[in-house]
């Protein structure tokens, strides 16, 4: 496990060169496209699993799960949508729930608000309260409440390894996500974040010492921007370093959203690491 050999120091890097370097819709041909194509597939199976869906674990109008049902005494996959914090919605990423439904696994997507309506000590906190909201709703929904785990992508990365402190969070499974905010703080990012050093640290997995003692997937493509790539495998190393359980893989060939390909098939990298996870939370 190593950082990639063409990964830069952002601190080190002019801003031009810092702000394209974390802008993945830039560095994607057709990226607006692929998304267009998630929105549609999504809306496709929310049509067909739409018994549980907008339920509200909060006051703002985006603190709502979507519930997607696979199979009775099930365990939950909760799964935290991308868009560096202050884009998109639960609603354009339904269709990740294919592959892991198709062996059973219930998905619970949940939305939080974006900044800069929200900051990102709100938004962690959101995040924590849905997880609060579904293991209680668990039971009457047909889920299984002790086997829980947590994943997500890009922006939902950051916020799956925040979320592994859950106490009621057994595992997680993070795609190429953010684990040190500091780079952010200091890009074009932060226009609508408004992160300070102060609270970038404390939402830094990266700043923590060592992490729950819980299973961590970290995954990445391997055509991803150097500074993605580095994120995911400094975490890695870091959680290596404190003993703590994790996995680093690069799906090759993959950029920032084929990755997502991987899951939303049945028979996708993640689909398999997701079960895999689950195979090591007890019920």
């Amino acid at each position: 496990m190593s950082t990639p050999f063409d990964a830069p120091d952002w601190r080190g890097m002019s801003q031009q060169d810092r702000d394209s370097g974390l802008n993945n819709g830039a560095a994607v041909a057709g990226s607006g496209d692929i998304v267009a194509g998630w929105n549609r597939l999504s809306q496709e199976l929310r049509a067909r699993h739409s018994d549980h869906l907008d339920l509200r674990y909060g006051p703002r109008e985006r603190n709502r799960i979507d519930f997607l049902k696979a199979a009775g005494k099930a365990p939950t996959l909760v799964f935290i949508h991308g868009g560096y914090w202050q884009m998109r919605a639960k609603e354009d990423f339904s269709v990740f729930a294919g592959g892991p439904m198709a062996h059973g696994i219930n998905v619970a997507l949940i939305g939080y608000t974006l900044a800069p309506e929200a900051t990102l000590d709100e938004i962690v906190a959101e995040i924590n309260a849905g997880i609060d909201f579904l293991a209680g709703q668990l039971p009457a929904l047909g889920g299984d409440a002790g086997r829980i785990a947590v994943s997500g992508w890009s922006a939902g990365g950051h916020l799956t390894a925040m979320a592994l402190s859950h106490p009621k969070v057994g595992g997680g499974i993070a795609i190429s996500g953010i684990y040190d905010l500091e780079p952010i703080r200091h890009s074009y990012l932060n226009l609508k974040l408004g992160l300070d050093e102060a609270m970038s640290h404390r939402n830094s997995p990266m700043m923590q010492a060592a992490g729950p003692m819980k299973p961590l997937s970290l995954v990445v493509g391997g055509a991803e921007l150097p500074l993605l790539r580095k994120q995911t495998a400094d975490f890695a190393c870091q959680r290596a370093k404190y003993g703590r359980p994790v996995a680093y893989e690069e799906i090759p060939g993959a950029d920032h959203f084929s990755v997502m390909n991987e899951l939303a098939s049945p028979t996708g990298r993640i689909t398999m690491l997701i079960r895999q996870l689950f195979e090591r939370i007890p019920g």
